[in-house]
């Protein structure tokens, strides 16, 4: 029972047996109270007519012989008297003021077993004081099984006690139409109960093949595959939502795995271009290979080739510390002043390629919030990568441009245009431009990856545009 289709058919059982019972007990038990109350209804009235008529016989007799009571042992006071009890299928007991029988009859024959006796004188007590007596009783042993019994006293109109009526019925069809119900609510119910295990095992196995197959798909991943996915079809339920839930989770997984098995060889082929130059040259130089008038040109290359390696360590270091960082530092600080004396420190590089830089940034400070730290980080790496494509002799341009509650920088520069292709990926780590890797050897490919990293942790973005050689990074920053 501990599938869904046990669980589902478990609850589903036990709501509708509960359900079934609670009804059928109310149903049970009001039906039992209305049918009970209209046999004492029913006895009543015919009590209160017997009591009724037995008065009117006894004046007549009384007004005729003197002595009212004689009517009572007359044949035709009993006959009538039979024919009632018989109608009313009830038991009809005459007795005197102090509670003797004197006649009693179930409408097939005279009860003589009780001719005679006495009822019992709680029961006489209280019709003749409450003038009315309600209850089941044995009649102290002369019924059998308990009846219901209902009691009057005989009056004239004067008030004058002339003696006593009782009927009682058998309360045993009564409970025989309880049993019937309760059997018709249990049949109804075992019906109700195997309609809905057969409805909930068609309704777990639509709903529960999802979840295996999700569960099959988790277990696949476990494996290392991962490209599977869960069949959602047309659902559009909470399980159909899971479904497509931990496709997505796949999917992002899958192309997880994809960046980090694209990042460690790009991270091989990066430590492993440099370390086999740098080795090849010195073992040149250790065995004589290379003669010994272009040792110093060799042991430039490995200078070289050294501090881009030192140059891709560091990045790398740098940028495992900005991802292991989930918000940046937040302080105010001028942006338009940062961005000139980063652009200061380049002066030399600037100069060497013979640009013209044109700088539009206010005058008053361009205060924004954000860690200053990072935020030069990104202005060097946009500047050096400007300078670096730029064509020799070209314009290097900076913009700020204050604009409601951000500042927006611009930086631009005249040289190759990117391809459209190649514009979604050169955030990309160690994505490099095929110009790149002919003209420059001095990039590791972080610079871009590693200003997008420190711009979504400041919740901002960047975007390049390039047009006819004129390629355009922008971004912004909060305003302080």
């Amino acid at each position: 029972m501990k599938s869904m289709y046990g669980r589902q058919f478990a609850t589903m059982a036990g709501m509708v047996l509960l359900s079934f019972l609670m009804l059928g007990a109310s149903f049970a038990a009001l039906s039992y109270q209305y049918t009970l109350q209209e046999k004492q209804d029913t006895l009543m009235r015919n009590a209160k007519y017997i009591a009724d008529y037995t008065s009117y016989a006894a004046n007549k007799a009384a007004s005729t012989t003197g002595n009212g009571s004689t009517v009572w042992t007359t044949t035709d006071f009993q006959q009538y008297i039979a024919t009632v009890a018989q109608v009313a299928d009830s038991h009809i007991i005459v007795a005197t003021n102090d509670g003797t029988i004197l006649f009693a009859t179930d409408g097939q024959r005279v009860l003589y077993n009780m001719t005679s006796q006495n009822m019992p004188r709680d029961i006489v007590n209280t019709v003749i004081q409450d003038q009315v007596y309600e209850g089941m009783t044995t009649l102290d042993g002369l019924y059998s099984s308990a009846r219901f019994m209902v009691g009057l006293p005989i009056a004239t109109s004067s008030g004058f006690l002339q003696g006593l009526v009782f009927f009682s019925t058998n309360t045993s069809d009564i409970t025989a139409m309880w049993r019937d119900l309760s059997a018709i609510f249990m049949v109804v119910a075992c019906a109700v109960i195997l309609i809905a295990a057969i409805l909930s095992s068609v309704t777990s196995m639509h709903q529960s093949k999802p979840m295996k197959e999700i569960a099959a798909a988790a277990r696949q991943f476990g494996l290392g595959k991962l490209d599977v996915r869960v069949d959602v079809g047309n659902r559009r339920d909470e399980i159909g939502e899971l479904a497509e839930a931990f496709n997505a989770m796949a999917e992002s997984l899958s192309k997880s795995e994809q960046r980090r098995s694209e990042f460690i060889a790009n991270v091989s082929h990066e430590l492993k271009t440099p370390m086999t130059t740098i080795a090849g040259f010195a073992d040149g130089i250790l065995d004589g290979t290379i003669p010994p008038e272009k040792e110093r040109d060799y042991l430039r290359i490995i200078s070289s080739e050294t501090r881009r390696l030192s140059r891709l360590v560091r990045s790398m270091l740098d940028l495992s510390r900005l991802q292991s960082d989930e918000r940046a530092a937040q302080q105010q600080f001028d942006l338009g002043e940062t961005m000139l004396r980063t652009l200061v420190s380049l002066e030399g590089k600037i100069n060497q390629k013979h640009l013209e830089v044109d700088t539009q940034v206010p005058e008053e400070p361009v205060m924004v919030w954000g860690d200053q730290d990072a935020i030069t980080q990104v202005c060097y790496n946009l500047l050096d990568n400007a300078i670096k494509f730029s064509q020799e002799g070209g314009t290097l341009s900076l913009s700020i441009v204050p604009k409601g509650s951000k500042a927006n920088v611009s930086i631009s520069n005249q040289g190759k245009t990117i391809p459209p292709e190649e514009l979604d990926l050169i955030f990309d780590r160690f994505h490099k431009a095929d110009h790149s890797r002919s003209e420059n050897r001095d990039g590791v490919g972080l610079g871009l990856y590693i200003v997008k990293t420190i711009l979504n942790s400041h919740r901002e973005t960047i975007s390049c545009t390039s047009q006819d050689g004129l390629t355009t990074f922008s971004f912004s920053l909060p305003r302080a």
